[in-house]
């Protein structure tokens, strides 16, 4: 492909991203790519001025659908990690588990944190990382998800721990685009430096 191309090709991955949170079925995705193509065409086969109005409250519905089985789901995988050899499960419902002791401070709440980490679903599936090419990150502790404030915390200097996060203390029942609603979120985060609030 060319630049353009795969610029353009980029156009339709974010779209999916856009709609990952519904979890679309194959059938539906037909139906999306079909509308992309009639509606190109000039050619919709239905008003979006009639179905339009409707779309807020089957998002809603959907997102709410996915949000409740992820949950589910994500139960016995739950379980079995907290029941890991070193695993700590707090009050917030987050499991901790020291993969590598680290030697110097802990950040406080206010510090800003640089880290490596890969953030997967508890199928193994990666939806973000650090790691290949992008470079550590670098935020305010108190600026993310409540699991990583928490969990960060823990953490020394040089160490590596893994977060297990349920939806309630990462991004809720509504998810994100790339995470749906009610995923549980499994990150292994490798705490580099801690710098003074920006």
């Amino acid at each position: 492909m060319t630049e353009q191309e795969k610029t353009v090709y980029a156009l339709g991955l974010s779209i999916s991203k856009s709609l990952s949170t519904l979890e679309l079925t194959p059938a539906e995705m037909k139906i999306v790519l079909k509308a992309l193509t009639d509606s190109a065409a000039g050619k919709p086969a239905i008003s979006l001025e009639e179905y339009g109005p409707k779309l807020q409250a089957f998002g809603k519905a959907r997102e709410a659908e996915v949000s409740e089985r992820k949950k589910t789901e994500s139960l016995a995988f739950m379980t079995k990690a907290e029941q890991e050899t070193g695993a700590v499960k707090t009050a917030s419902g987050l499991i901790y588990k020291e993969l590598r002791p680290g030697t110097g401070d802990s950040p406080k709440p206010t510090d800003t944190v640089k880290v490596n980490y890969r953030g997967t679903f508890p199928d193994g599936k990666e939806f973000d990382s650090s790691y290949g090419g992008n470079g550590p990150a670098e935020f305010p502790l108190n600026h993310v998800i409540p699991c990583w404030t928490e969990g960060l915390q823990k953490l020394k200097v040089g160490g590596m721990a893994q977060l297990v996060c349920p939806a309630s203390i990462a991004y809720g029942d509504r998810g994100r685009p790339g995470i749906p609603g009610g995923s549980t979120l499994v990150f292994k985060v490798e705490l580099l430096s801690i710098g003074a609030a920006k």
